[in-house]
Order: C-alpha cells, then sequence, then structure tokens
C-alpha cells in the first residue's frame, strides 16, 4: 500500500508539474510586405511567377527560412498604375509588415508611408541623391537599406553600346520622363563629351508614348535610348512594339523591355540584386538596423540581346557585341 501511495503521489506530482510548467511561446512567423509595378498575383505565394522575387524567396531558403513556417510575403501590385502606390504603402504599413522590399518606382510612396518598417530597397535609381532615401551610401541613417541600380553611372556604356550598335551622325532619341531628370542630364553630358547629337523625347504620360515615336521618326532619328520611368514600364511591351515598327534600334535601359520584345539592354542583373536583397532581409529580423547597413552597389551587369527584334527591323548585330553579350534571346 505504501508503494503505491508513493507512485500515486509521484504521479501526481509530475502532472502539477506539467500542468504548471509554461508554454513554449509560438514561434514567431515574419511578414514581409513586397510592393511592386505589376500584378500582384505574379509576386505571391511560395514560388511566384516573378523570376526576380522568386530568385529573392529562393534566396531566403538557402539562408534557412522556410515559407509559411518562418515567413509569409504581403505581395502588393499597382497593376501598371504608378499613381496606386500611395495607397498600396500605406496598407502595408496599416498591417504592420516586419519589412518592405521594393523597386524604384514604389520608393517615393514608401518614404512617405513610413520612417519606421524596414524598407529594403531592390534597386534604387538615386538612393542619395535625388531619391534622398538614405543620408549615404555608408551610413543610411533611417529606416532605408539596400541596393542601387547604378543606372546614371551606366548610361555612358549605354550610348557607347548604341552607338557601335548604330553608328553615324544620325541622331539619338532618348525616351524619358520627369522621374528621370538626371539620367536625361547626364546622358546630354556624355553625349556632348563624345560629340554626339541627342533628340529629347520627354513625356508627362502614358498617352505621350506614341507621339514620341512619331517625333523620333521626323527627326531622323538613327538609335533610341529608352529609360525604365515607371510610366514606361507597364508599357513596356507597347514600347518595343512601336520601336520595332518605327524600325529604329533601341537600347533599353533593364532587361525585362528585352523579353518583352526590345532589341538590346544593359544594366545591373535585376535577378542578383533581388537575390542580395534577401542578406538584408536576414541581417534585419536578426537584429540589425537598416540605418547601420550600408547600402550595396551592384557587382553584376549584363548585355541582353534579342535577335528576333534585330531581324524584324533588318538590323545585323556586330559579331562584337554577340561576343559580350551575357544573354542572346532567339
Amino acid at each position: 500500500m505504501k508503494r503505491r501511495a508513493v507512485i500515486a503521489g509521484l504521479a501526481l506530482g509530475t502532472l502539477a508539474v506539467a500542468r504548471g510548467a509554461p508554454a513554449q511561446p509560438a514561434r514567431k512567423v515574419y511578414r514581409i510586405g513586397i510592393l511592386v509595378i505589376g500584378t500582384a498575383s505574379d509576386f505571391g505565394g511560395p514560388q511566384p511567377r516573378n523570376p526576380q522575387v522568386n530568385a529573392f524567396l529562393r534566396r531566403l531558403g538557402e539562408l534557412g527560412y522556410v515559407y509559411g513556417q518562418h515567413f509569409m510575403t504581403e505581395p502588393r501590385g499597382s497593376e501598371g498604375k504608378p499613381e496606386r502606390f500611395p495607397s498600396l504603402a500605406a496598407e502595408l504599413v496599416r498591417l504592420q509588415v516586419d519589412i518592405i522590399v521594393a523597386p524604384e518606382p514604389a520608393l517615393p510612396a514608401l518614404k512617405h508611408a513610413t520612417s519606421t518598417v524596414p524598407v529594403i530597397m531592390a534597386a534604387a535609381t538615386d538612393p542619395v541623391g535625388q531619391g534622398a532615401y538614405v543620408r549615404s551610401l555608408g551610413r543610411p541613417g533611417g529606416n532605408f537599406t539596400g541596393l542601387s541600380l547604378q543606372s546614371v553611372e551606366a548610361t555612358g556604356k549605354r550610348l557607347e553600346l548604341l552607338k557601335e550598335l548604330v553608328p553615324g551622325t544620325a541622331p539619338v532619341a532618348v525616351l524619358w520622363n520627369p522621374p528621370h531628370m538626371l539620367d536625361w542630364r547626364v546622358t546630354e553630358a556624355a553625349a556632348r563629351e563624345r560629340g554626339w547629337k541627342l533628340r529629347s523625347l520627354e513625356i508627362r504620360d502614358a498617352g505621350d508614348i506614341e507621339g514620341a515615336f512619331k517625333a523620333a521618326t521626323d527627326a531622323r532619328a538613327g538609335s533610341l535610348l529608352v529609360f525604365a520611368a515607371g510610366i514606361l514600364y507597364p508599357h513596356r511591351r507597347r514600347v518595343a512594339e512601336l520601336a520595332i515598327k518605327s524600325r529604329i534600334p533601341a537600347m533599353y535601359e533593364l532587361r525585362p523591355y528585352v523579353e518583352a520584345g526590345g532589341l538590346i539592354s544593359y544594366s545591373a542583373d535585376l535577378t542578383d540584386i533581388w537575390r542580395r536583397a534577401a542578406v538584408f532581409v536576414d541581417k534585419i529580423l536578426k537584429g540589425a538596423k537598416p540605418a547601420d547597413l550600408p547600402v550595396e552597389q551592384p557587382t553584376k551587369f549584363e548585355l541582353v540581346i534579342n535577335l528576333g527584334a534585330a531581324k524584324s527591323i533588318g538590323l545585323t548585330i556586330p559579331q562584337s557585341l554577340l561576343l559580350r553579350a551575357d544573354d542572346v534571346l532567339q
């Protein structure tokens, strides 16, 4: 009887300890906001259709994060309408996401919407100057950090490649809008230094695109340089089609224009930038502050050529360019 009493007492004591033990806290599932100019459905879920965001999530996986277990994404897309960014940015802030990742077109709205939620720039055109998202590349000083696009620095190289593709004295038409004022000024300076003529094609809204191409044709432009402004990017397929229809060889700021049917692009590798953005997310989720994380510059640039587009306008790509191309689309 005494033995049974002892066993019963031990059992009750163990049960009491188990009941009194504190429950293990549930693991926090981080929420990562993604704000882009496209359709949100292309950027959502563990395997998004968008190649850049897909690369971002794969890199998070390599860093030990499991989708649905350690983090979830909250994708928001402007559906090609930059004017929607302010409301979408405010929505992500209201959701109290832990961090937001976004490319250049969405950054001004995020700067206005929050000074506390960490924002990772997935390619900012000019984070210190025109954008003023950070105080300096080395010491951001606020809630923004991430990666720059270095598009302005690549402007001279684009012009040189375009002139190698289409030599001659005909002017280069430049398609740009106000957010790319700095790019236009740098292009002017680069062309002046090299003795090349330019024809400015400034647009204010998407309705100006067709008229800009007519102006380029009327000016007998020999080639076209297109900056990937917020207005133009959602209409990149239309821009590429108009360049083909006008038979104007066009150099684009970003690869997605070439994937949409454009001729040639030279820029930082966007997929690589989004992969590297995942490292910033990892550091911040582990306690680092955006203010203390230096903005990184791209280390990988790519020259992409679309042979189908070249054939459509009867242009032969010089062998010297083909040999230097990082990717040739058929």
